[in-house]
C-alpha cells in the first residue's frame, strides 16, 4: 500500500518528547495507529490495543503493569474503552516528576473528542496535550492538482483513498458507515435502531451545507429535536460530522443564527448519497454542496491555533461560506465556487463590510489566481492551502 507522509508526524514527535501524555484523536480508521506505531524515536515503544482482550487483561492492575515500562513510550490505542485508566496515568506522571526520574510518556489514541473523554480533561489537566489527526489533506498528496478529483470523490480516509479503484473505495465507505450505525454508535449508548440512524445519516447527506433544522429532522425520523441534537453532538464528537457555527455580532441586520451541518469526509457523503463515481457526483444536485464541504475541511485542517471560523448569512440572502478571524483580529471572507470564472456579487461586498473583512477570497478548483477587486481574489484551492499549510496543526484544546 502506498505510504503518505502525514504532516502531523513531526509535530507529534515534538509533543511526545516534551509532554507527559499526548492524546492523538480522530475518527476511526483515519490512520492514528499507523502514524503512532511508525514514529522514529530515541526510546523504545510499547503498544497496547484496548479493543484486544489479551491486551486489556494485562491492565487488570494497570499501575503494576505500566510501571514496568518507565523507559518506553507507551501507546494506548482506543483509550475511550478504558476511561478509568486516566487517574492511573496521572499518578504515574506525578510520581516520576516527584522522584526526578524524568517525564513519564504516554501516547493515547482515541476516536472520541476531549469533550467525550471528560475524565482525561479533568484528571490529566496540565499534563496532557491534544492533537487531531484528520483524513488525508490535499497538501499531503504529491500531485495536488492531479489528485484533487480523486480526493474529493473518495475522501481522505486511507482505506478509501488508497483503494485500487472507485468501486472498492465506495464499498469501503459504505462498510464504514454500516459499522458506525450498526455497532459503534449503539456501543456508545445510542438508543435509536440502526435503520433510524441510517436514515438520519442519509438525510444529513442530502442536507450537506444546509442550516440545521432540528425539528424538521426530528419530525421526519419520529424523534424529538433534543434527541436529534444529542445524536448530532455525538457524531460530531466522533469526528464524522461538523456543525459550522453562525457568525454572530450586533450588526444591525437580521442574521441566520443556525449552524450549518456537513459530513466531514466527502467519501462518506458520496456513499450515503449513492454516488459511486465522479460522473454521478458532477451530475447530481448535491455537487456544489459536496465541493463546498470538501474545501471547508481542507482549509479548517490547516488553520493556525486560535483562528475562529463561522459562516455568515442574513435573512435577506447575503452570505459568506466561511469567515476566518485570526487571533490578531484580521478577518477573511471566503466564498467557495465550483467554477473557473466566479463573479464578485454586491451581496459579498456588503457582507465583507458588515464582517469588517480586510480580505476576500473566492476559492475555485484550479487555474491561475486573479483579482476581482482591490481586496478580493479568485484563488485555486491548492494555492490557498499553501498559504496556510505551514501553520502548526490546530490542537483540539
Amino acid at each position: 500500500m502506498q505510504m503518505i507522509h502525514r504532516r502531523l508526524q513531526d509535530i507529534l514527535i515534538q509533543r511526545v518528547s516534551r509532554t507527559p501524555v499526548v492524546a492523538l484523536l480522530g475518527s476511526r480508521q483515519v490512520g492514528k495507529t499507523t502514524l503512532a506505531r511508525g514514529l522514529k524515536l530515541a526510546k523504545p515503544t510499547h503498544y497496547l490495543d484496548l479493543e484486544r482482550p489479551s491486551d486489556l487483561a494485562k491492565l487488570t492492575d494497570p499501575e503494576l503493569y505500566l510501571g514496568r515500562f518507565a523507559d518506553h513510550l507507551v501507546i494506548l490505542d482506543e483509550i475511550q474503552r478504558l476511561p478509568n485508566l486516566f487517574p492511573v496515568l496521572r499518578s504515574l506522571v506525578d510520581e516520576r516528576r516527584r522522584t526526578g526520574k524524568g517525564v513519564a510518556q504516554f501516547l493515547i489514541l482515541g476516536s472520541a473528542s476531549p469533550e467525550l473523554l471528560q475524565q482525561s480533561s479533568e484528571t490529566l489537566a496540565g499534563r496532557i496535550s491534544y492533537l487531531e489527526l484528520h483524513p488525508f489533506n490535499l497538501t499531503e498528496l504529491g500531485d495536488r492538482g492531479g489528485q484533487m478529483e480523486r480526493h474529493w470523490l473518495r475522501g481522505g480516509y486511507p482505506g478509501s483513498y488508497l483503494a485500487p479503484d472507485d468501486a472498492t473505495s465506495a464499498q469501503w465507505c459504505e462498510d464504514f458507515v454500516t459499522s458506525y450505525v450498526e455497532s459503534y454508535l449503539p456501543q456508545l449508548g445510542v438508543a435509536a435502531s440502526p435503520q433510524q440512524l441510517r436514515r438520519l445519516c442519509t438525510m444529513l447527506a442530502h442536507q450537506q451545507g444546509a442550516t440545521l433544522n432540528l425539528s424538521k429532522l426530528g419530525g421526519s425520523l419520529g424523534m424529538d429535536g433534543k434527541t436529534v441534537r444529542h445524536y448530532l453532538d455525538l457524531m460530531e464528537g466522533l469526528y464524522i460530522l461538523r456543525t459550522l457555527p453562525a457568525w454572530s455580532r450586533n450588526a444591525g441586520k437580521r442574521l441566520v443564527k443556525a449552524p450549518k451541518v456537513y459530513w466531514r469526509d466527502t467519501g462518506l457523503l458520496h456513499a450515503l448519497a449513492g454516488l459511486p463515481g465522479i460522473e454521478q457526483v458532477l451530475g447530481h444536485p448535491l455537487c456544489g454542496h459536496s465541493w463546498e464541504g470538501y474545501c471547508l475541511e481542507q482549509v479548517l485542517a490547516l488553520l493556525p491555533t486560535g483562528t475562529r471560523f463561522s459562516h455568515y448569512r442574513t435573512h435577506a440572502g447575503a452570505e459568506v461560506d466561511l469567515v476566518l478571524e485570526a487571533p490578531a483580529g484580521e478577518v477573511t471572507a471566503i466564498e467557495i465556487k465550483r467554477t473557473l470564472a466566479p463573479k464578485l456579487t454586491p451581496g459579498f461586498r456588503e457582507s465583507m463590510d458588515t464582517l469588517g473583512a480586510t480580505r476576500g477570497c473566492i476559492l475555485i478548483p484550479g487555474g491561475d489566481p486573479f483579482p476581482l477587486s482591490e481586496s478580493v481574489t479568485a484563488q485555486p484551492l491548492a494555492q490557498f492551502l499553501d498559504t496556510i499549510g505551514t501553520a502548526a496543526p490546530r490542537p483540539k484544546h
